[in-house]
């Protein structure tokens, strides 16, 4: 019995770790105006994708020479906070944004209230009783959050993509809309609209976006524009939809003011400059800088934080927060390593140390 559960928890580990580093319908198409595209579904454009599996993963897991920290041994040491409600239902003039964990982030600006990656479950897996299991507790109870006008969603793994949170969303926007509030809209990269629509989240409140494309929020919305833009990742929900779905970072304008949200993703030295090039300005970036060990199994699709602070430079970012740490056991560096790290290699690129910071979990951050 042992036995089993052990083999089951390893094998929604490995679906997790391997979809984020390595069931919905897919978009199968090939455009030679899009290289990403191909007839198989979608593939980076920087770097060879990975074909590692589930016995892949189990080799570097027990028989590489990689060490692997025993997380809950040292889940004290991040930061946490109960969110401080009152903040969200006053949120400051000039903005504000809430960690909620992993790459769950609540902002606050220009009269939006915008939700990246929202995973409010125990664990990061297809099944609830195994699987990473957060380590840290939950910020708040989310059925205070705010009415929510935007869901950025970047791509389908498990600890990005969680169906029964989408379904709270789905249930709390119909109880909290009223006249002076739209709907919630779900953006989401191409190959998604269907798994969301499963959920009972109306197709109207769906927008599904390749790279590169813009839209406007609904007229009864504050004005804004959301852009979808390319990250170095991959998707897959189980063993056999490998790369059928896109990825994506986004982009969100309003009031004059930028956010980028970029996902989950691996580095490159093109495609974050050319990032930076269209949006010419961003005033708040929020960068992955965990999940990155064992290096030679993470590298092509999750940064480690001086990459991190490269993707900050490329995409000129004003202001950056570091996310994807300290909240799910998933790799192999302890929980407080990568901000650790950032501050080590901030000082070695020679940036402030107040332009690429982290915060506690629960902790809302004025903007100014």
């Amino acid at each position: 019995m042992i036995k089993t559960f052990l083999t089951i928890s390893m094998f929604c580990v490995a679906l997790a770790l391997i979809a984020s580093c390595s069931s919905s319908s897919g978009v199968r198409s090939s455009s030679p105006q899009k290289p990403h595209h191909t007839k198989d579904g979608f593939k980076n454009l920087y770097v060879q994708d990975s074909e590692k599996n589930f016995f892949d993963f189990l080799k570097v897991r027990f028989f590489g020479e990689t060490e692997w920290a025993d997380h809950r041994l040292y889940a004290d040491d991040v930061p946490f906070q109960k969110v401080e409600l009152s903040k969200l239902k006053m949120p400051a003039r000039d903005g504000q944004v809430t960690w909620l964990g992993h790459s769950s982030f609540l902002i606050q600006m220009a009269g939006l209230n915008i939700l990246t990656d929202p995973i409010f479950s125990e664990r990061a897996s297809p099944i609830p009783f195994a699987g990473p299991k957060r380590y840290k507790a939950h910020a708040m109870d989310y059925a205070e959050l705010p009415h929510i006008d935007i869901v950025l969603i970047s791509h389908n793994h498990y600890d990005h993509l969680d169906s029964p949170s989408l379904q709270m969303l789905a249930q709390r926007a119909t109880q909290t809309s009223s006249k002076s509030n739209i709907p919630t809209q779900f953006y989401v990269p191409l190959g998604l609209k269907t798994f969301l629509e499963d959920l009972d989240i109306p197709g109207k409140q769906i927008s599904e976006m390749d790279w590169w494309n813009v839209l406007k929020g609904p007229k009864a919305s504050e004005a804004y524009q959301v852009i979808a833009l390319p990250s170095q990742h991959w998707s897959a929900r189980g063993t056999n939809d490998r790369r059928e779905t896109l990825w994506a970072s986004y982009a969100v304008k309003a009031a004059g003011k930028t956010i980028y949200f970029a996902g989950d993703t691996g580095y490159n030295d093109v495609q974050f400059k050319q990032i930076g090039q269209y949006l010419q300005s961003v005033d708040l970036a929020l960068i992955p800088i965990g999940g990155y060990l064992p290096r030679d199994f993470m590298r092509l699709y999750h940064v480690n934080p001086e990459e991190a602070l490269r993707i900050h430079q490329d995409i000129g970012s004003k202001f950056s927060i570091g996310m994807h740490w300290g909240t799910f056991p998933m790799t192999a560096e302890a929980p407080m390593e990568p901000p650790l790290k950032l501050n080590e290699q901030r000082r070695s690129l020679d940036i402030s140390e107040n332009a690429f910071i982290t915060i506690a979990i629960g902790e809302t951050y004025l903007l100014n």
